[in-house]
Parts: structure tokens; C-alpha cells; sequence
């Protein structure tokens, strides 16, 4: 099990939320990141430039971490240039992966995202070919912000076939939007989440093309120290989802009038707004099952 545990990124929202969890887990961690320290959890603070080789490796093994946790890269593709995007989820995260194999490093944790699927941020409606969607599913992004994640997993695959000086246990994690008992009150619990309030609220394309998708803060932190935990040898793509969608409509009534030309392998009907993602893959590997529903703050 690693004792400390490096995360970068921990300046955000999720990253925030990993550091707060595992200190409460009696991990130390250290939170790397660019600018100013932005949080009173972490054991210690490494002003790091993630896009630079050097001092990623220098931050590392000033560290002494025994596990990394790679949140550090741009949130949204809305506010940066297409390039530096891609550069940010593709450069950051190979930098990670090659410090932790030469420093010896046991385990990375990637955040990859629904947008590496081709959903999340595309102009055009998300390709399905069937559901619920399960890390087996093709690939099909096209904006900078997805292919970049597609590409550290792909970078991820690389890294976890070479014979030596890399990591044992690598894991990207497809990240939904992740929420917190706000945010969910007020986007979900005070909102009409029918298929006509959400088509009102001009996030209809958006939220169709992420299959309704979300995940609870307190359920995400929890898969992520699993991955810490975990001891396979190579690299696993993990979806993460709530285990209902967003959508105040039944999951059947979702896939067959959104979806219509996907085919639907799940009986929806036994659990009236089952989540479209299959996240059987987190259980069996991390023993990892999603708890938390908006549905009970309502």
C-alpha cells in the first residue's frame, strides 16, 4: 500500500477533494502543482510546471511519493487554445509516467474522461453503438480536449508494455462531471430535469452526449484511492459513473428515444433510471461500486 502519495493538480476541485480523503485515509500526500498553494490539506506543496520535463521529475523525487495521481490538466477545452489543450492532457501525462518508471514509482492513477469516448465537448451528437456504454466501446473524439485524453490512454498502453523502469499499476480513470451535495441540489434536486426542462435549459446537447452521466464526489474520491490500492501488473481504462443518470425520465425511455439506432443490452426496466455507463469493470477490478444518488437529497 503507498504511504504518500502525490497529487497533482490538487489546487482544483477534484483534486481538493482526493487530498482531503486521503489525509482523512492517513495517507501523506503532497499536492503539485503550478502557482499558489490553493488548499490547507496536503502534508506538503511542490510549485511544479507540469508541461516541463525537469522539474516534473525533480517534483516527483522530492516527493517520495510511492503512487501518483495525475489530476493536473486542463478542466475544459473552452478557455485555452486547441493546442495547448491537447498538449496539457497528452505532455503532462507522459512526463508522469515516464518520472514514476525511472524513479521507480508502483502506481499511477490518470484522469482521463467521457470525452475520450467522443462525447462530452463534440459539435456533433456522440457515435453510440450500444448501451450501456462499457470500456470495450470505440473511440471517436475529434475536439482537442478528447483526443488528448484518448492519447494518454493510448501513451498509458505504451508505457505499461515496456519490460522495465515503468510503473507496475497504471489506471486511467474516465471521469464524469463530478458533483457535490450544491452543486447537485442545484443543477438536479431545484432543476426540471424531465427531457423538455433539460432541452429548456439550452444544456440538452451537452447532456445527451454524456449519456446523463455524473458522479458524486464522495464516491469518485473513494474509486480513486482504490486505484492506489490496486497491485495488476499494466494499464486498465475504468469508467465512473453515479449508478442513475441525472435525468428525471426512465433510462429505457432515454435509450430508445435519444438513442434510438444504439442497441440496448441492459433490461433498463429493472431499475427504472439505471446509469447508461456500465461500471462492472471498477467493481471487479477495484471492488468499487458507486453509492451516492441525487435522487436522495430529493
Amino acid at each position: 500500500m503507498a504511504d504518500i502519495v502525490a497529487v497533482t493538480g490538487g489546487n482544483g476541485r477534484i483534486g481538493r477533494g482526493v487530498l482531503a480523503h486521503l489525509n482523512d485515509e492517513n495517507y501523506r500526500t503532497v499536492n503539485i502543482s503550478r502557482g499558489k498553494r490553493a488548499e490547507d490539506r496536503s502534508n506538503s506543496y511542490l510549485t511544479t510546471d507540469l508541461l516541463d520535463a525537469g522539474e516534473v521529475y525533480g517534483s516527483l523525487a522530492k516527493s517520495d511519493a510511492d503512487a501518483v495521481v495525475h489530476l493536473g490538466m486542463l478542466p475544459t477545452p473552452d478557455v485555452t487554445p486547441g493546442y495547448r489543450t491537447y498538449e496539457s492532457n497528452v505532455m503532462s501525462s507522459y512526463h508522469i509516467l515516464e518520472a514514476a518508471g525511472e524513479l521507480g514509482i508502483e502506481t499511477v492513477t490518470l484522469a482521463s474522461s467521457f470525452s475520450a469516448m467522443g462525447g462530452g465537448y463534440e459539435p456533433e451528437p456522440v457515435t453510440l453503438d450500444y448501451l450501456p456504454v462499457d470500456e470495450d466501446h470505440r473511440l471517436t473524439p475529434s475536439n482537442p480536449y478528447g483526443m488528448g485524453k484518448q492519447v494518454l490512454e493510448i501513451a498509458a498502453d505504451g508505457v505499461a508494455r515496456r519490460p522495465t523502469d515503468r510503473p507496475r499499476t497504471i489506471t486511467s480513470l474516465r471521469f464524469p462531471w463530478v458533483v457535490d451535495d450544491e452543486l447537485a441540489r442545484d443543477r438536479f434536486v431545484e432543476a426540471d430535469r424531465t427531457i423538455s426542462g433539460i432541452e429548456a435549459s439550452g444544456t440538452f446537447h451537452s447532456q445527451r452526449n454524456t449519456l446523463f452521466t455524473y458522479v458524486h464526489m464522495s464516491d469518485a474520491v473513494k474509486l480513486v484511492q482504490r486505484t492506489i490500492k490496486a497491485s495488476f501488473d499494466g494499464h486498465e481504462r475504468v469508467w465512473m459513473s453515479a449508478p442513475d443518470t441525472s435525468a428525471e425520465t426512465p433510462s429505457q425511455k432515454l435509450a430508445t428515444e435519444l438513442y434510438p439506432d444504439t442497441e440496448v443490452r441492459a433490461d433498463f426496466t429493472e431499475s427504472a433510471y439505471a446509469a447508461l455507463i456500465d461500471t462492472s469493470k471498477a467493481e471487479r477490478v477495484f471492488d468499487w461500486e458507486p453509492t451516492w444518488s441525487w435522487r436522495q437529497l430529493a
